[in-house]
């Protein structure tokens, strides 16, 4: 295996996440009592007015009402925008739109979820949208970042801006530092561990592979110290095979050099997955009671996406809020008015 690979795959992860290009996207779901679903989509460009299915991130089709326009922001810019709006009557019908998604993001799994329970007094709904892992061998971020660095990672982008500008930046910018180190860590770890589970699919049937594979999964923190510590020193050592002749001795080397290449290579296509980030905003009925989500200065159930949040795990941005059955408390009133009264002529009787 030659560690260039993970070079590539964190820079164009770190690319994909940060492009400024596409055009801005908001997702908004709401969603109804009944399960049905109206969602609409927002896309804000600069550039031009031309967005092209292949630059909308959920699925789309002829099927959604659209309306384009155009406006002017506070520095006088022209800003193309684009809105379009669909009623899905259940999820099942999202669902078999992202099973045959032809979207900037089709290569990403998503899927979305509602619940409903009927508890009395009130009605109970849970809403979510889920993004599959990319990943199947990595490992949870929260295993390397602490409660607060975990709440920062997933912080949207322009709460992020607002907080290291702020009154206290020098504390959010120490934050946002070590989220990087640690982040980063993360992820070259989870390759590693990706690129040893594809090295022992590929070579299975070869002699002695257990053993090998054994010792590198062992050894997961060391080429990682490595990576992180000089990277043409390690390019050269992975070049010469140096590392892995250390690790698993000159015979295996030889034996599983074509397999270490080849599960470099299936672990790039796996996180090299084209994602364009979106935002999305759920609007449930009654009041929320539950969320994952982040609430901005406008009051908004937010969420930020980007192909980091679920390199490793599923992403879940899930809201649950409640409904008051107010003829069940009129019910209830009225029938415990009739206890009370029997109870009331019981006594009386007496």
């Amino acid at each position: 295996m030659k560690i260039k690979p993970l070079k590539i795959v964190v820079s164009l992860i770190l690319v994909m996440v940060t492009s400024c290009n596409e055009p801005e996207t908001v997702i908004t779901n709401i969603v109804h009592p009944d399960g049905s679903v109206t969602r609409k989509l927002e896309m804000r460009s600069l550039l031009d007015n031309d967005f092209r299915i292949s630059d909308i991130q959920v699925p789309f089709d002829s099927t959604w009402s659209v309306r384009d326009s155009v406006e002017i922001n506070d520095n006088g810019d022209t800003i193309w925008v684009k809105r379009a709006e669909k009623l899905f009557t259940d999820v099942n019908e999202i669902n078999r739109d992202y099973l045959t998604d032809s979207s900037a993001n089709n290569e990403i799994r998503r899927r979305a979820e509602f619940r409903k329970r009927f508890k009395w007094f009130n009605t109970e709904y849970r809403f979510a949208e889920i993004i599959e892992r990319t990943m199947e061998h990595g490992y949870p971020v929260a295993d390397f970042l602490n409660e607060e660095e975990l709440k920062w990672f997933y912080t949207p982008e322009n709460i992020a801006i607002g907080k290291l500008t702020g009154a206290d930046s020098i504390k959010f910018r120490a934050l946002s530092d070590s989220v990087d180190v640690k982040s980063d860590k993360w992820m070259y770890k989870s390759l590693v561990a990706e690129w040893i589970a594809k090295l022992m699919e590929l070579a299975a049937e070869k002699p002695g592979v257990d053993e090998a594979v054994g010792k590198l999964k062992q050894n997961e923190d060391f080429i990682v110290s490595l990576v992180i510590a000089d990277e043409e020193s390690f390019d050269s050592l992975w070049l010469n095979d140096i590392i892995l002749r250390e690790i698993i001795g000159e015979e295996n080397t030889l034996l599983l050099r074509a397999d270490a290449d080849s599960a470099a290579k299936i672990t790039g296509e796996y996180v090299l997955k084209r994602f364009l980030p979106y935002r999305v905003i759920i609007r449930m009925p009654g009041e929320i009671i539950g969320t994952n989500g982040f609430i901005d200065s406008a009051r908004i159930l937010l969420w930020p996406t980007n192909s980091n949040f679920f390199l490793t795990e599923p992403y879940v941005m899930y809201a649950e809020s409640k409904t008051v059955n107010k003829w069940a408390w009129i019910v209830s009133g009225i029938f415990l008015l009739f206890v009370l009264a029997g109870v009331i002529l019981w006594i009386i009787k007496r």
